[in-house]
């Protein structure tokens, strides 16, 4: 990942913290071993088939936008189905399996996503017009998948999205 796409994220963090007034928790791991690489390496590109897929399929039907523009929840709702699956931290009682979180695929992701619109914001400058408002789209959207994946791995609640959201309005 680069400088950029690390400064990018931290930032996003920093600034949800100020905006809630506490700091902002990683969810634990499982209990079972670590995860080994190439589990990680595979849940990690099952997480990126489901963006690249999501945002091709809006791309092609343009369906999941509003007056303002796409919004993620409606683009990307697989993607973040995926990521609270890789957080579930409780399951039901009768469960077969216990709850095994996977922060660590959470945060490849948020650094894929990163990296994403590091280049994205890199490639509008050499672009034509019309690409310039794909690529713009593309950027907004995955810029907004962002802040949704960061408030699913610090199990922010509905009010805390809510301060957050309304602080990035007023600014």
């Amino acid at each position: 990942m680069t400088g950029r796409a690390t400064t990018l994220l931290t930032g996003r963090r920093e600034r949800m913290e100020r905006i809630l007034d506490r700091t902002l928790e990683p969810p634990r791991a499982g209990a079972d071993q670590p995860l080994p690489d190439e589990t990680l390496q595979y849940l990690l590109s099952e997480a990126q088939d489901l963006y690249w897929n999501e945002l091709e399929w809006e791309n092609i039907t343009d369906e999941e936008a509003l007056d303002d523009g796409p919004v993620a929840e409606l683009t990307f709702p697989g993607l973040l189905a995926y990521v609270r699956g890789l957080l579930l931290s409780e399951v039901m009682p009768d469960s077969p399996s216990p709850a095994n979180p996977r922060p660590g695929v959470v945060e490849a992701l948020l650094d894929f996503l990163a990296a994403r619109v590091v280049e994205l914001e890199d490639g509008l400058a050499a672009q034509t017009v019309a690409d310039q408002e794909r690529l713009r789209a593309e950027l907004d959207m995955t810029s907004d998948v962002i802040d949704r994946v960061l408030y699913l791995y610090h199990g922010l609640t509905p009010m805390d999205i809510e301060q957050i959201e309304g602080a990035g309005a007023s600014t």
